[in-house]
């Protein structure tokens, strides 16, 4: 009795490698929906979609023609239109030019009769102050002086981009470390208790009228932006001068600035400072009443008149 030969098992087929991206292999595979698919065969079979009928012919190359008459025409037109507005662009440049050049000249007039002004201003000071006509001139910042004097450096702390909370914000300033117009009017107030006879800031000579304010984080002086450091250059006796101001109460101040905020000063007496005219004047004069015009208003003789201007 012949024996079957063994039977060998051949084992279960290995696993593909990509057997578990079987959703990605399915989306390869099947890039085109079955849908679309049977569509694209039936347009395919059907002549590839193009029109078989000769009106439908027709309409096509009429569309067709349409279409590049209007991309014909709107090309003509805007070479046409080119130079135009050119032309205008042209003729808006020179009017601007035109208006700026007068604008420059009409200020250069402003600033050379503003000069005329502040020269008779200060002949008629000079005139008319009679013995005390030079001190007249200089307390009034008439003319320019030099003499010894005081040298202070005024700046910004370092890194003053951002703000952020303090004792400076309960009068409307954050604590930003920048110089305050309030800070400057001090600072200039205690030059003048101290004993200086002229005093400039950035070159912008200060009078008794002369206004610092702000506007937003700038400094003006008689409505003159400065930008920091802030120069102070003030004319007097030089080291009795910085001594006073240092051991004033505006100095102690400016110190405590810079102790707490970080607002950067220096100062230093000077053997020669040089501070220019103040740019523009305000004469006022006062007259004292007569005896008469006193009587008759019931006021006493020793009263004087409002001053004019």
């Amino acid at each position: 009795m012949s024996q079957q030969p063994p039977v060998r098992s051949t084992g279960t087929p290995p696993p593909r490698p990509d057997a578990s991206m079987s959703l990605l292999n399915n989306v390869i595979d099947h890039a085109l929906d079955d849908g679309y698919a049977e569509a694209s065969a039936r347009r395919a079979a059907e002549g590839g979609g193009m029109p078989r009928t000769v009106r439908a012919k027709l309409g096509l190359a009429a569309g067709l023609v349409l279409a590049a008459a209007v991309v014909t025409l709107g090309a003509a037109e805007a070479r046409v239109s080119a130079p135009v507005v050119a032309k205008e662009r042209q003729d808006l440049i020179n009017r601007i030019d035109t208006d700026t050049s007068e604008a420059d000249k009409l200020e250069q007039d402003v600033e050379r009769i503003r000069d005329e002004v502040g020269e008779r201003q200060r002949k008629v000071l000079e005139e008319h102050g009679g013995d005390q006509a030079e001190l007249v001139a200089v307390l009034s910042g008439a003319t320019p002086v030099h003499g010894p004097g005081v040298k202070l450096v005024v700046d910004d702390a370092k890194g003053t981009d951002t703000g952020g909370g303090g004792p400076r914000e309960s009068t409307g300033f954050s604590d930003t470390g920048r110089v305050r117009d309030r800070d400057m009017q001090r600072v200039v107030n205690g030059l003048w208790e101290s004993g200086a006879e002229a005093v400039a800031i950035n070159g912008q000579r200060l009078t008794a009228l002369s206004a610092i304010r702000a506007a937003g984080d700038a400094i003006l002086v008689d409505n003159k932006p400065l930008v920091p450091p802030y120069t102070i250059l003030a004319v007097g006796d030089g080291q009795r001068l910085s001594t006073a101001f240092q051991d004033s109460a505006d100095g102690q101040y400016l110190h405590a600035l810079q102790e707490n905020f970080g607002i950067r000063t220096s100062i230093s007496a000077e053997g020669d400072v040089r501070l220019p005219a103040a740019p523009s004047l305000t004469v006022r004069t006062a007259e004292p009443r007569g005896a008469g015009a006193a009587k008759a208003t019931g006021q006493a003789t020793a009263d004087t008149g409002k001053g004019t201007s």
